[in-house]
């Protein structure tokens, strides 16, 4: 079986047919065209395009989580699941089934972006804290939570917010900002703060600091 025609795709410029015998048999992105040496003319058996058919779907699915790692910073565990959704069979408009990914081809994606540093705890525990702090007032005890919750050691979380310059008593005045006129009862507003994860003592001096 012989290559007879590459060609880039009309919706996707990165991406390539591939003809084997006149036939569209499978589609690979520009780098893996050169990486594994396809080239017009090119006889391969049948095991041989079988495992190129792999090197396809492993393309699309790199490419896919490579956007979804490079949309914002994702824990390990957020791009797991990720992945892990992608081995799951999906109906078809004609209720069809078709097979989710091969989990063997999610796990050499999520090692790749590992290597590559698209996968790190620490710097995605780093954006978390300061994006958080930036946006909207949050407590440290809600920021640890939040970063378990994402899969993210603990001794990564309180090395990052040890390195980070954000605090309890700056967070919850931007809070009290923000929610005291939404509160004619302070009792309540103080509900709210300690549900937020503030400690009563913080709450109580920043109300009093503020008044």
């Amino acid at each position: 079986m012989i290559i007879t025609a590459i060609g880039v795709q009309a919706r996707n410029k990165d991406r390539v047919n591939v003809l084997v015998d006149g036939k569209y048999r499978f589609s690979l992105d520009m780098f893996q065209v050169v990486e594994l040496g396809i080239k017009v003319g090119k006889s391969y058996d049948e095991a041989e395009l079988v495992a190129l058919e792999r090197e396809s779907q492993f393309g699309k699915i790199y490419g896919r989580a490579l956007e979804y790692c490079l949309s914002r910073p994702h824990s390990a565990r957020e791009v797991r699941d990720y992945l892990y959704r992608k081995t799951r069979p999906t109906r078809q408009k004609d209720g069809e089934l078709k097979a989710g990914t091969p989990p063997e081809i999610t796990e050499r994606v999520f090692n790749r972006l590992l290597d590559k540093g698209y996968i790190d705890d620490r710097k995605f525990a780093h954006f978390w804290i300061e994006n958080r702090f930036v946006r909207k007032g949050i407590s440290r005890r809600k920021l640890i939570a939040e970063l378990m919750k994402k899969g993210v050691d603990m001794a990564i979380i309180q090395a990052e917010l040890s390195d980070s310059e954000r605090s309890d008593k700056v967070e919850i005045k931007k809070i009290i900002e923000k929610k005291r006129s939404k509160y004619s009862d302070e009792q309540k507003l103080i509900a709210y703060l300690t549900r937020q994860g503030f400690s009563y003592d913080d709450i109580k001096s920043a109300l009093y600091d503020n008044s």
